[in-house]
């Protein structure tokens, strides 16, 4: 009997390990989000050899992995065939990078920019094939989203467009969410979740042509709460639920909705010095007289070190990114979800599955040591000036 238990047992471990294997060898160039599936049936394997009996072990697992055998074997990505895709925020960072990638690919592209005149879009009209059409369009302005549809229309004709990619997004200035303005939230609304959802709304009819593929950029801190990042998290929080709500919508047109939420990759959404000195001296123009007291101008000046820190902790290369956004336009059947970047799919699942204290004291240790204090806390006898 212990022999036919300690043959169930290697049995158990073999079969996930051969579907799964399978798979990854075939299809571990086109989805990082594979590698979290792998990670994810492996603690089902090994819970499955702790609770149960050897014999419904290997029925449960075996049930498990055929299907998700199946379920994978239909990521195999669909022939490019001239499909068009719009890219938004296509100037600089991961945008531009996407514009290009796909422009290799044999995709043609809609590159939408804030400023059809500013290098980012010079560079992609020099370095890329005729395929690529650069396209004026800031995403907080309806009158130049209309007119980029109408553009995308006449070249298009009567092809539809396969995929629109909302990727343009601010960062605001990272500090805690009382000494930001308002304008910081109102401007990341405006761009992240707005804008996001102004694009979806003009071109869809072309979406619904082509029973394409919407792919919405929202972030790893739209789904893990980070401190710092209290109007970005939050417009990215919307995108992130915009994407789950149109999924079920837009599921009777045949169009697909994919949510990528990247983890830290080193683009220029955090600006310039020049822009941060202009943040941090809007803050202490704004702030009420006591709230700046107890927090204190060396701390409040002090916020630009978590830019620094989150840059130098972010990843250059985009291939990552890039490949999960291939893989959520031209696969047959995309994963709803992809969190590519180093840790990205691990914090989302803290987040969800931990007791929040668990949780805020993980953050606390991984992204809160030697942080400054506010005044009022770090000086024990302090007493705020009567007003």
């Amino acid at each position: 009997m212990s022999t036919f238990f300690s043959d169930t047992a290697w049995i158990c471990l073999a079969v996930p390990t051969v579907l799964c294997g399978t798979v990854y060898c075939k299809y571990k160039k086109s989805s990082g989000q594979l590698w979290n599936w792998m990670v994810c049936l492996a603690g089902l394997c090994a819970v499955c050899l702790l609770i149960l009996s050897p014999f419904w072990g290997l029925i449960f697992l075996s049930l498990s992995c055929f299907l998700m055998y199946t379920y994978l074997s239909g990521q195999e990505l669909l022939p490019v065939d001239q499909k068009a895709v719009l890219v938004t925020g296509g100037d600089c960072g991961l945008g531009h990078a996407l514009c290009k990638y796909l422009d290799e690919l044999g995709f043609t592209v809609f590159a939408g920019v804030l400023n059809e005149n500013g290098p980012g879009a010079e560079e992609l009209r020099r370095t890329c094939s005729p395929r690529l059409s650069v396209l004026q369009m800031d995403v907080t302005k309806p009158v130049q989203i209309k007119d980029a549809y109408s553009k995308v229309a006449a070249m298009l004709q009567d092809r539809g467009l396969w995929a629109v990619v909302n990727n343009a997004g601010v960062l605001g200035f990272p500090s805690d969410g009382e000494l930001l303005p308002m304008t910081d939230y109102k401007q990341c609304m405006a761009v992240n979740f707005f804008g996001t959802v102004e694009v979806t709304k003009t071109f869809l009819p072309l979406l619904r042509k082509s029973k394409g593929r919407l792919v919405n950029v929202s972030s790893m801190g739209g789904g893990a709460p980070m401190a710092k990042l209290a109007s970005y998290g939050s417009s990215k929080a919307a995108v992130t639920m915009f994407s789950s709500v149109m999924r079920i919508e837009l599921s009777k047109w045949g169009i697909k909705v994919v949510s990528i939420q990247p983890g830290g990759f080193r683009t220029s959404i955090a600006g310039t010095s020049d822009k941060w000195e202009k943040l941090e001296k809007d803050i202490l123009d704004h702030l009420p007289a006591e709230v700046q007291e107890d927090y204190g101008q060396d701390y409040i000046l002090s916020q630009r070190n978590f830019l620094l820190f989150i840059n130098s902790e972010a990843s250059t290369d985009f291939s990552p990114v890039l490949r999960d956004i291939q893989h959520a336009i031209s696969a047959k059947s995309p994963f709803a979800y992809y969190t590519p970047g180093k840790g990205a799919y691990l914090w989302l699942c803290l987040a969800f599955y931990l007791p929040i204290g668990i949780y805020n004291y993980l953050i606390e240790r991984n992204f809160g040591k030697d942080k400054p204090m506010p005044r009022a806390l770090s000086m024990p006898n302090y007493k705020r000036k009567a007003t």
